[in-house]
């Protein structure tokens, strides 16, 4: 976990960015941790698997009251509890980072990632796309993924 804890870090170090939160940057609050993306992969998960806030403290070693801040939108998780959060989730970190880039971005691809995780990375890095139409293409799909999937059991 360390190690990981350390890999964020220098991620963070290399794109010049603040893993904890907020930085200012020319009188502008910059926030490079999408946590509210954080929140809703974490509450997507913690609801497919009918667990309660007090399930995932317990594996992950992080309060119920933080991770129903993450949850809300609310909360800023230091780096420890990003590292803990996206192991637990099994996403890169590289998923919840608000980069700003013009060109495409990348789609790293992990083996045990679900199809709709895959395709929600996709319209994430779509440049025609808003973060809020990928968001809602992606919500679309995983439903009706889920259905099929449901269907063909």
């Amino acid at each position: 976990m360390l190690c990981f804890i350390r890999e964020i870090q220098i991620a963070c170090v290399i794109h010049g960015i603040n893993p904890i939160g907020e930085t200012k940057m020319a009188s502008k609050k910059v926030n490079f941790i999408n946590t509210k993306e954080l929140g809703e992969k974490l509450k997507r998960r913690r609801e497919d698997l009918s667990l309660s806030l007090r399930d995932i403290a317990d594996a992950t070693q992080i309060s119920a009251s933080t991770l129903s801040r993450i949850e809300n939108g609310t909360g800023k998780p230091s780096a420890e509890n990003i590292a803990k959060l996206t192991a637990w989730l099994n996403i890169p970190f590289e998923r919840i980072m608000n980069v700003n880039n013009s060109d495409a971005t990348p789609v790293v691809y992990f083996p045990n990632e679900k199809t709709p995780e895959i395709v929600e990375a996709h319209l994430r890095a779509d440049p025609n796309l808003t973060p809020e139409i990928a968001a809602s293409l992606a919500e679309l799909f995983r439903v009706a993924y889920n259905q099929f999937v449901k269907s063909k059991e």
